[in-house]
């Protein structure tokens, strides 16, 4: 009898086995699966949009096989900082990311978002999304909704709203409260009114991630004020981009990990992204005076054209460029700007010498003007940070890669090449080159480290019953391609991602298919589709 319970048992293991029906079955890869823990060789299965098994898996059958010896076999990389409104509506192939091994954008970042977060999930539903979504609800576009671009306190009406606006979001999806107190009208706001609204994001299980108030020599203070939001709203904190800018501020980044480490150690949840690269990219407006930006486009265009407050605004620049410690706007080149492509891939002292023969300082800063006062719209690269910071803060164990990007049309005017090539810098220049990372560690930094951060619970992992979020790639060939003269050209070395269970990159190439979802925050109510 127990001879014949020990044959039943044997054929009952050999049949399921030998009768498993995988969608896709990937074989032979060195399994990384977002933990840090050593690579493993094994075989996985995904089934139905999930990760089915893991294991010995040869003599399984399936719709689809995929042969990954000699390649990494990974979850799909989470981005927690774009920003792909306006763009993914267009171009919801997200080819730039999905060539990047990026299967999860988290948008609405920078205090800039959707307002009606549950309206816009619905439209892009009716897309044919090749990535997965999240979003942020944007503390700019609710104070902006609330209170225009003026810069004073709200009324307690306001805040009111505000708050009423911020829960609105949480419940729509919202993964989170953003913050961009560069931007306006987010400089206008003190830390009281960012607390009140992260009180609400945390009642929803939400994240607090910030575009801090500064990120020169004044960086300290905005730190601080990230980690006391978080320490008096009990929201967990996420300082985007993480970096310090002006040659007069590199190698400050010790002190920067000191001070994050010690709301660590006192149970303040702050973590930071950053993107592998020494120049950032935002508006050209930055560069003036934030009282000069206050209002439309219309009256800031007044406002710099009369004489006496060109002036003031002339003197403040000054200042600004001193505590950089570069001499001139050299650093500055233009990305786009909308009213002249010509323009594109120049500098601020370029521009200026194309009028001025032997343009000054000064004649830079009227340059800087008069673009503004053209629009605020001209996007621009500056490149005021130091590769041994970029390296510094690559190390830390709870930094995360981002991008920092949406989707461009491919071709058009002169991006920052993260937008093509951030997670595949890391895995080449950093891991491969450098030795800064381990492969493992790096993609763990890519994968279970954001999903854990933002609430994504059944991404990040290779583990059975996960989303089939999954990359095969070849470590030794992994590199970013885009450059900043030559900025739109997609990663190499991932040649397979699969995105909620459906191939997307197959052999290098996206085949269009629209496997992304939307994927909503713990707040999300049924009733508020």
């Amino acid at each position: 009898m127990q001879k014949m319970l020990c044959v039943l048992l044997l054929l009952s293991s050999t049949f399921s086995l030998s009768g498993q029906d995988f969608d896709i079955l990937i074989l032979n890869g060195k399994v990384i699966d977002g933990t840090g823990n050593p690579w493993r060789l094994a075989d996985i299965g995904v089934k139905d949009g999930k990760i089915a098994a893991i294991g010995h898996l040869s003599g399984a059958l399936a719709v689809k096989t995929i042969d990954a010896a000699g390649k990494v076999v990974c979850p799909g990389f989470i981005d927690v900082h774009a920003h792909v409104e306006g763009s993914i509506e267009n171009r919801p192939a997200a080819r730039n990311f999905l060539h990047d091994g990026v299967t999860t954008l988290v948008t609405g970042n920078c205090g800039g978002s959707r307002i009606d977060i549950g309206n816009w999930f619905r439209e892009l539903e009716t897309k044919k999304l090749s990535i997965n979504i999240a979003s942020l609800i944007g503390h700019n576009s609710v104070r902006r909704t609330v209170m225009g671009n003026e810069d004073r306190d709200p009324t307690p009406e306001e805040l009111q709203n505000m708050e009423t606006l911020v829960q609105r979001g949480m419940e729509q999806g919202a993964v989170g409260l953003s913050t961009g107190l560069i931007y306006l009208p987010g400089a206008f706001a003190k830390t009281p009114e960012i607390v009140a609204l992260a009180r609400v994001a945390h009642t929803y299980g939400g994240v607090y991630a910030s575009h801090i108030r500064q990120e020169d020599d004044r960086v300290l203070d905005a730190i601080n004020e990230a980690a006391v939001i978080g320490e008096e709203s009990g929201i967990p904190v996420e300082i985007s981009h993480f970096k310090i800018t002006g040659k007069t501020n590199w190698g400050r980044t010790g002190e920067m990990i000191r001070l994050v480490e010690s709301y660590r150690k006192k149970g303040v949840d702050v973590t930071v992204d950053q993107y592998p690269y020494t120049a950032s990219s935002t508006g050209l407006d930055v560069l003036l005076p934030e009282w000069s930006r206050e209002g439309t486009n219309e009256e800031v265009a007044a406002r710099l054209t009369d004489r006496a407050t060109r002036k003031k605004v002339l003197s403040e620049m000054k200042t600004m460029l001193a505590r950089t410690g570069f001499k001139n706007y050299a650093y500055a080149v233009v990305a786009g700007c909308p009213w002249d492509s010509t323009l594109n891939g120049k500098n601020i002292t370029e521009i200026t010498a194309l009028s001025v023969k032997k343009p000054k300082t000064k004649d830079e800063m009227e340059t800087v003007i008069d673009m503004v006062a053209k629009g605020r719209r001209v996007q621009m690269v500056y490149h005021k940070m130091n590769e041994e910071d970029v390296k510094t803060l690559m190390r830390l164990p709870y930094a995360m890669v981002a991008s920092d990007a949406g989707i461009p049309a491919f071709g058009v005017g002169n991006p920052h090449p993260r937008a093509y090539g951030t997670n595949a810098r890391v895995l080449g220049r950093y891991v491969r080159e450098l030795g800064i990372l381990s492969l493992e560690d790096a993609i763990r930094k890519m994968t279970s480290l954001p999903a854990q951060k933002f609430n994504l619970h059944d991404r990040g992992l290779l583990l059975v019953g996960m989303a089939a979020d999954i990359l095969v790639l070849d470590p030794d060939k992994v590199s970013d391609t885009a450059s900043y003269d030559h900025p739109h050209a997609y990663s190499t070395g991932i040649e397979q991602v699969i995105v909620n269970g459906l191939p997307v990159i197959e052999d290098g190439k996206h085949n269009g298919a629209g496997a992304g979802q939307v994927l909503r925050g713990p707040g999300y109510h049924m009733d508020q589709r």
